[in-house]
């Protein structure tokens, strides 16, 4: 298993590594996202978004519990699940109707869902660190990998 650590020196560059990672995402991809409280999860999907292309505003989806996205025919979906006491609640939204191969899941707080999600490609730690955030990804799937390996080979 790949793993890649870094640091962040602001909110700025988080964006922008994202919406790097983001070019070598290729659906199906699941990637959960960790951290406590303020470590930057949605500031990451938000730069992911953008480095597809989107314009719009990206909140996150703590009340509503996912965000849609369609960009260069892919389905992106925004989960975040830091209200959920029960990981049956996600039965009443059908949370494994959005399982589908042309979609990519980047997921907040994946530890409260459990089993019901698909299996994770690529886990990504944030922390906070000073003004920026520390990162530390985790391949568990060979398309996982080729993520990674994209951002090792082009790294500038």
């Amino acid at each position: 298993m790949t793993i890649l650590e870094l640091k962040l020196p602001a909110e700025e560059v988080l964006l922008e590594f994202s919406g790097k990672l983001a070019q070598y995402c290729v659906p199906p991809l699941a990637i959960y996202l960790h951290g406590q409280l303020g470590a930057g999860k949605t500031t990451f999907v938000r730069g992911f978004l953008r480095g597809l292309g989107y314009q719009g505003k990206v909140k996150s989806p703590s009340y509503t519990l996912v965000e849609n996205y369609d960009i260069q025919s892919k389905s992106i979906f925004h989960f975040d699940f830091y209200r959920i006491q029960d990981p049956q609640e996600l039965d009443f939204i059908g949370v494994q109707d959005y399982w589908q191969p042309s979609s990519i899941f980047l997921i907040e707080w994946p530890e409260k869902a459990a089993a019901l999600l698909p299996p994770v490609d690529l886990a990504c730690q944030l922390e906070i660190a000073g003004s920026g955030r520390k990162l530390r990804f985790q391949a568990h799937t060979q398309p996982g990998e080729k993520v990674l390996e994209g951002l090792f080979l082009h790294r500038s």
